[in-house]
């Protein structure tokens, strides 16, 4: 199984999930399936997706990013 792990900065943790929501359609049709949410020390957010299919994954990350939306991210397998 594939996994995306994304963490961001969101000072602002309920402005950050409410925008997170909005993007609920976008999220699915990148064929990401939101498994987890932490929230960290000093504004971090960690966000755990399983992944179907890693290109529409990329694409959807890649738009975030261009965005300027400050993720960092890494695609994890199962071992």
């Amino acid at each position: 199984m594939t996994q995306l792990l994304i963490q961001t900065s969101a000072p602002d943790y309920a402005a950050w999930k409410s925008a997170f929501d909005t993007e609920g359609e976008n999220i699915a049709a990148a064929s990401l399936n939101t498994l987890q949410i932490w929230k960290g020390d000093g504004g971090a957010v960690l966000v755990l997706f399983e992944v179907a299919n890693r290109e529409n994954a990329q694409a959807w990350l890649d738009k975030q990013t261009a965005f300027g939306r400050g993720y960092q991210a890494q695609f994890l397998e199962t071992a």
